[in-house]
């Protein structure tokens, strides 16, 4: 019998170096999900083939093994270290790449991170965000529009971002006043949004456990460059989950997650003399929903 007889759907065979994709794809059942039979096959082919290229050793599988078991263990409610590790890899910004496909002129999307919390308070616009008095004040303002630059009415607009010291209110409970940075602000027949934050600082993303010895193995910095988070929600058009990013922040081009696209980077312009020290202004162009199939 060969490595990939099969007797009543199973392989019988044996497992070879030359043959290990085709035996263990191989017993899979003819019952099993298709798409998850596809994903599998192809998990195990890329997989086996890694394992082949690199030649990995005894060593190096049960490091591997030890760090993702450490990554599970340090995973909370409040921290979540393997989408950290999706995120650190590139993966997270690439489902959400192909997931968003978007053409010009709609606002790409980017990572929605772990920071949101639903059931932030409706503020008025024009309202301040900022509840801890720390940080550069900033004027952030802009339109709404569809693709054809009309405005919309009605688009709920969640807003949040780290206070000065660079971290979001969730991360430290009763040091930071609740809902600190964080607003929901809905549009009017003129699509157009006006909120008073303070200007973002870059940050590192939670680097005391195995993803940030990863980072330091790999000569990586953990720091994400300074962003404000937006996602905006209206009928009849596709949710947009993104950030505005300042321009000139030097984390830029090496943010630890890759969520930096160039249309994304923002102005932010000094204002002199005035009561706010920033402004920032910025038009979010929503794509119409997908039609149901």
């Amino acid at each position: 019998m060969t490595g990939t007889e099969r007797r009543g759907g199973d392989v019988t065979g044996y497992f070879t170096e030359q043959n290990s994709v085709e035996t263990v794809n191989g017993r899979t059942g003819p019952n099993a999900d298709p798409r998850l039979a596809h994903v599998m096959a192809s998990l195990v082919r890329h997989l086996h083939n890694f394992v082949r290229e690199v030649e990995l050793t005894q060593d190096e599988w049960e490091i591997g093994i030890d760090f993702l078991t450490r990554t599970g263990q340090i995973c909370t409610h409040e921290r979540q270290e393997f989408i950290l590790l999706s995120d650190t890899l590139g993966v997270s910004m690439l489902v959400d790449a192909i997931n968003n496909r978007r053409t010009p002129p709609a606002t790409e999307n980017t990572v929605f991170g772990p920071f949101h919390v639903e059931g932030c308070p409706v503020r008025q616009m024009g309202d301040s965000i900022c509840l801890d008095g720390k940080g550069e004040t900033c004027l952030f303002a802009g339109r709404v529009t569809d693709l054809d630059g009309k405005p919309i009415s009605g688009a709920r607009i969640d807003v949040w971002s780290d206070n000065a010291d660079g971290y979001y209110d969730v991360q430290q409970p009763g040091i930071q006043p609740q809902w600190n940075n964080r607003g929901v602000f809905v549009t009017g027949d003129d699509g157009q949004y006006s909120f008073v934050g303070i200007k973002p600082v870059s940050y590192p993303i939670p680097d005391d456990g195995p993803v940030g010895a990863m980072l330091a193995g790999l000569d990586r910095h953990p720091y994400r460059p300074a962003h404000m988070h937006y996602m905006v929600r209206a009928e009849g058009f596709q949710k947009l989950v993104t950030h505005t990013f300042v321009g000139g922040d030097k984390y830029l081009e090496s943010d630890a997650v890759f969520g930096v696209k160039q249309t994304l980077v923002a102005p932010f312009t000094k204002l002199d003399g005035e009561k706010t020290e920033w402004r920032s202004d910025y038009d979010f162009v929503l794509m119409p929903a997908r039609q149901k199939r």
